[in-house]
């Protein structure tokens, strides 16, 4: 027999269960969101629920027992979780469950903060930190921290914005909005989506934009940060302030999760592109300009230090100072929002991108 049960009731009976799906579930015209997603997905035969008498389930008193069709279990998760694929800009197939589900990893709110005097206490001069200038204020975002909570929305001032780490691919970036994020438990290309809590589209961080739900294709405007060393950070802004170990959450902040990580090669996840110029796991600076994509080997610019270039139309002053890179358009003497990451994870997402090398791009070599 087929019965009807809502997304709540199945929600209810997976996440009380053993850790594992019993079941597939459910032919797609049985539920409206069903029917669009599998219309709308690589997936087309939709799933049939076998249900018979026996263990307690919802309202019915029935119990789903057995698979009948094949289908994406990423797919039947992020119906479970709210989600929806309709519709995608990016295969759906290639989004993939992180491991936490929803907001597992909790994000932070208008978190708490402290004077860099205090956090001296716990952070290390070698710590690295996300920092962020608004309206003349810093604010220091240690990756101690954002390791366990990957998003934080916050605000200086009147201007609100959301601070995203994706541990697995190393970036930091930061946008300018208004809407409030959370993580979803879903990556893409081994990158964070983060989802938005009016419409639960999911957004892409290293894209910049919706890639499935009602508000995919809205794109998101990054604003410039460092990823820097706390010595760095905390002498070029004695005044700043930090976020705050005291979260509302119990974890380590002393331990990374992700140790050794950063050490070996391989990635937990799929990637779709491979570039073999440099190795998966070299830190790069990427920026994007007019559609065009450029990276530069982070060791490379410790190495030739601050210096000027010219990238097609653009000349572009580049300061290097320990860990943090700053880029500035001199023409307009804008910051230009950089993003430090992972080789792997910028090719991922850029397959085209120029990789600098100094003999084609230096102008001028200025001081360190």
């Amino acid at each position: 027999m087929l019965f009807r049960f809502s997304f709540k009731e199945i929600h209810a009976y997976l996440t009380k269960s053993h850790g594992y799906f019993d079941v597939i579930i459910f032919k797609s015209e049985f539920f409206g969101r069903g029917k669009e997603i599998v219309k709308n997905s690589d997936f087309t035969q939709g799933l049939i629920a076998v249900v018979s008498k026996g263990k307690r389930f919802g309202r019915n008193g029935m119990r789903i027992i057995s698979i009948l069709s094949t289908f994406s279990l990423t797919t039947l998760w992020l119906l479970l979780c709210g989600f929806t694929l309709s519709p995608t800009l990016i295969p759906a197939k290639q989004i993939l469950s992180g491991g936490p589900p929803k907001d597992g990893i909790p994000a932070l709110t208008y978190p708490k903060t402290e004077t860099a005097e205090a956090a001296n206490h716990w952070l290390n001069d070698h710590d690295l930190v996300l920092g962020i200038v608004v309206d003349g204020k810093a604010r220091a975002y240690p990756i101690r921290i954002m390791n366990w909570h990957e998003i934080v929305n916050d605000r200086i001032g009147q201007h609100a914005f959301v601070l995203s780490y994706c541990p697995l691919c190393g970036s930091g970036m930061a946008f300018d909005t208004n809407d409030r994020f959370g993580v979803s438990g879903m990556l893409y290309q081994s990158d964070v989506l983060l989802y938005d809590k009016k419409t639960e589209s999911l957004w892409s961080q290293l894209m910049m934009q919706a890639v499935a739900g009602p508000r995919a294709g809205e794109k998101l405007r990054q604003f410039p940060i460092e990823h820097s060393a706390w010595v760095s950070w905390k002498t070029a802004h004695p005044d700043t302030d930090v976020l705050s170990r005291h979260t509302g959450y119990h974890r380590d902040y002393s331990r990374n999760p992700y140790a050794g990580y950063e050490d070996v090669s391989g990635t937990y996840f799929p990637v779709y592109n491979h570039d073999g110029r440099l190795p998966a796991k070299a830190w790069v600076i990427g920026l994007s300009m007019d559609n065009h994509h450029i990276a530069w080997k982070l060791d490379d610019l410790k190495t030739t230090g601050s210096h000027q270039m010219q990238w097609r139309q653009h000349k572009l002053a580049i300061r290097v100072q320990g860990e943090s890179v700053q880029i500035r358009d001199t023409e307009s003497n804008r910051l230009l929002p950089v993003t430090r990451l992972y080789w792997f994870a910028w090719t991922a997402f850029h397959p085209d991108t120029e990789l600098s090398s100094d003999s084609k791009y230096l102008l001028e070599q200025k001081g360190r």
